[in-house]
């Protein structure tokens, strides 16, 4: 990467790791949204600036809909649910150009399993008469073929596919928090982390592989 992307993965760390220790600190909200968006909308720009190819481009536009995501989550939860449904589409056409032709059935046995996860986690939490089942759903099956075709792509496992399940683990952390975990002092941080880490693996595995 050249020197302004590096500096700006570098902004996004720091902003990344910043954000949760300005919880509960008497900040303005706004400036909290703003802290929020600017770990992974730092990546974002990183990956306009180095835009110059096809799989470039939607790379880009997997970072813009997450940072976009994490903005509208604070303002319209369904906006930002929408937003990171697209973001996971356009990361599955990127898996998807850059699949492996041989994977192993260990892999292969993996990427069902998180598929599985996605299509049934939101029965088992909701139950089938919650309106909320077919939307959750949906959004639950983009996640987890988002996270099975990263694992099964050319992209590195321990970055993007160690990143995408990352990313999973969040999401099935806040489904948990509207169960068993509600009112677990320590789900928000590890939602957070679990989220911008994965993020950050995702951006630098597919990023050092276009290099």
């Amino acid at each position: 990467m050249k020197p302004l992307q590096t500096a700006l993965v570098a902004a996004s760390v720091l902003a990344g790791l910043a954000y949760p220790f300005a919880w509960d600190r008497g900040f303005d909200p706004a400036a909290l949204i703003a802290l929020k968006g600017t770990g992974v909308g730092c990546l974002a720009l990183a990956a306009v600036l180095a835009a110059r190819s096809r799989d470039a481009c939607l790379l880009a536009a997997v970072m813009v809909f997450g940072a976009l995501g994490d903005v509208l989550l604070d303002i319209r939860f369904e906006a930002g649910v929408a937003a990171f449904g697209i973001g996971h589409a356009v990361a599955i056409a990127l898996y998807l150009r850059n699949r492996r032709t041989d994977p192993s059935r260990s892999q292969q046995a993996l990427a069902a399993a998180l598929l599985l996860f996605g299509l049934v986690s939101p029965a088992l939490l909701l139950g089938n008469g919650d309106p909320r089942l077919v939307p959750l759903t949906i959004y639950s099956v983009l996640l987890s073929a988002m996270a099975a075709t990263a694992w099964l792509s050319r992209f590195p496992r321990s970055r993007t596919g160690l990143g995408a399940i990352l990313f999973v683990a969040s999401d099935a952390l806040i489904a948990a928090r509207m169960g068993p975990l509600a009112g677990a002092a320590w789900a928000s941080l590890a939602i957070w982390l679990l989220y911008y880490v994965g993020q950050l693996l995702i951006f630098v595995g597919v990023r050092s592989r276009l290099d």
